[in-house]
């Protein structure tokens, strides 16, 4: 599949961002500093802005509803532009930032100043945080040691830590869970798609977790991992009545897409879910292996995991360098703009029903 070029970096590109409201606008990010601004229906950039002065940028986002207003991170400053990212509260109120100290910082964008600073989550660099589109006073965080942080900002305390490096089942023989990107269902797909989070982790899976479910999940129990000796006869008779819930059971407690099933082969550093189409019925990620992977988790959430399994993957894209992000536009051409390790940004068309990979 042959992209289309977006050339206007001078170095890497970092992140983009697509508008919601005029379909065919992109704004990308590098580590020249700079944020270009395309029209997709117009060969070049339109306008550039000095954004880092020097200095890197990693996060932009649109004010959600105010597309004419835009935040951008750029070394340990957020900075804000009126056109006439970071994430942003759904009612506008606040912006959270990842911190590389492990914290999150809120930020009351109504009276400029720090709402809160959550502290006792992380022990390593915070890499992502996303606003609960469905909860007013909450957000989820992600980092580098492994854990996944459920906070409520109002109290400043986490209401859950879960640490997805700890896991006792199937061996990745990649790198450690880290952390890389989180991504969170838009409010108008919740009610189609569930309260979940898709996770894009460094041993090359992306899991999809229930947030109401975990939240209320208790606390494993490690006595209980090992059977005890002796019991293989009786052990074997239970299998099989449990084989018929683990696919539910998976789908519930979360879905995991890894390479057994064509998933990435080095850490995912990217994650989305679809605006294309029917909203969030595919999920779309990029790796340190090249390639982009477009998921129709949909066909699992619905009729579970044993049913579909090798079928999730609906199209493998490979591309000569590594991806750093993407996401995707609401329209039905050229809707997947991919940053990678190179200043040229990618742009490609994925159809609104799954092909082979």
């Amino acid at each position: 599949m042959e992209p289309r070029r977006l050339r206007g970096h001078s170095a890497a590109a970092t992140t983009c961002i697509a508008s919601q409201l005029r379909p065919r606008i992109v704004a990308t990010a590098g580590e020249d500093g700079f944020v270009c601004w395309f029209d997709l229906r117009c060969k070049d950039v339109l306008f550039k802005m000095d954004v880092g002065r020097g200095t890197p940028v990693s996060s932009l986002c649109f004010k959600p509803g105010n597309e004419d207003i835009i935040y951008v991170s750029a070394g340990n400053e957020v900075r804000s532009f009126d056109l006439h990212m970071i994430t942003f509260h759904s009612k506008s109120l606040f912006l959270a930032a990842a911190d590389d100290t492990g914290d999150v910082k809120i930020i009351d964008i109504q009276q400029r100043c720090m709402f809160k600073t959550l502290r006792a989550g992380h022990n390593s660099i915070c890499s992502s945080v996303q606003f609960l589109p469905w909860k007013n006073w909450e957000v989820i965080s992600g980092g580098l040691d492994s854990k996944l942080v459920m906070w409520d900002f109002s109290k400043g305390r986490p209401n859950k830590i879960m640490d997805l490096g700890d896991k006792g089942d199937a061996a990745q023989c990649l790198n450690p869970a880290f952390i890389h990107c989180l991504a969170l269902p838009e409010v108008d797909m919740v009610d189609k798609v569930g309260k979940i989070c898709a996770v894009a982790k460094g041993d090359g899976v992306v899991s999809i977790l229930n947030i109401d479910i975990e939240l209320a999940a208790p606390p494993k129990s490690k006595s209980s991992v090992k059977p005890k000796l002796g019991n293989k006869s009786k052990s074997t008779s239970k299998d099989a009545e449990a084989s018929g819930s683990q696919d539910q059971d998976r789908i519930d407690r979360g879905l995991h897409l890894d390479y057994s099933i064509g998933g990435h082969t080095a850490a995912v550093s990217s994650v989305t879910f679809s605006t294309f189409g029917e909203r969030g019925k595919f999920i779309i990620s990029g790796g340190n292996d090249k390639s982009i992977k477009l998921w129709d988790w949909s066909k699992a959430h619905e009729d579970g995991m044993g049913k579909h399994g090798n079928q999730l993957l609906c199209l493998n894209i490979n591309q000569k360098k590594k991806i750093n992000w993407l996401c995707t536009a609401p329209s039905d051409s050229e809707n997947l703009i991919v940053c990678d390790t190179s200043s040229v940004v990618k742009v490609y068309t994925l159809g609104c029903t799954s092909a082979e990979p």
